[in-house]
């Protein structure tokens, strides 16, 4: 209800002003230009920041909650709280809308993943482009197999500390290092903000009991 008011008082504002600059006679192109920026600034508050730099995790579980209707941005709450049939109707919804073949492959990845289903996950590898979500891929397709020393050398290559540090987790976590595993999965959140720092949260309170503390 809140960024419902928001969205109100500031597309409100943007149109009075549209209206001064039409009375004064302002060039089309000044008008049109003022609009893009307005819808590109609330584009970002209202999606792009909780997506991607929030670091408060009960104001991103508060936005993927109120977007329960937007597919690629409700599927981080579903999977990461672990609900399997929201998770299967999502899924489905996102293969319907997304076209782009790379962007469906780490979808499936993801699903597959999730699902444990391996086949799907290598699969899924084979359309990626050469990217750190491939190589993470691949490193997870390696843990499964019981290949650790493998796949601690794979992951080298990827540059998203989170994701590193993530894997790195999960090696330590198979070796019964359990101290090192925390320490690794406490410096994924770390590096991560917004869902991915939702979605980890998530799974360390799981698997590692991991309290998350806020930032304010």
């Amino acid at each position: 209800m809140r960024m419902s008011r928001w969205n109100f008082a500031f597309y409100s504002v943007v149109f009075v002003f549209v209206l001064v600059m039409l009375w004064n006679e302002q060039s089309v192109f000044l008008i049109v230009g003022t609009v893009m920026v307005a819808t590109l600034i609330a584009f970002t508050v209202q999606v792009l920041y909780p997506m991607a730099w929030e670091t408060r995790m009960d104001r991103v579980e508060a936005f993927l909650r109120k977007n329960h209707h937007t597919p690629y941005i409700y599927i981080y709450y579903v999977t990461a709280n672990r609900l399997d049939d929201e998770v299967d109707i999502t899924m489905e919804k996102l293969r319907k809308q997304t076209t782009k073949k790379s962007r469906q492959a780490i979808y499936q990845a993801a699903y597959g993943a999730y699902r444990k289903d391996l086949t799907a996950v290598r699969q899924a590898v084979l359309q990626m482009r050469r990217s750190d979500y491939r190589t993470y891929y691949e490193t997870f397709l390696l843990l499964e197999e019981e290949k650790s020393e493998q796949a601690r050398e794979h992951l080298k290559s990827i540059r998203r500390q989170w994701m590193r540090s993530a894997l790195l987790a999960e090696i330590e976590s198979q070796a019964g290092r359990r101290e090192l595993a925390i320490q690794h999965a406490k410096e994924a959140m770390n590096a991560s903000k917004g869902v991915e720092r939702y979605t980890l949260t998530k799974d360390y309170e799981r698997y590692y009991a991991i309290e998350q503390q806020e930032k304010v």
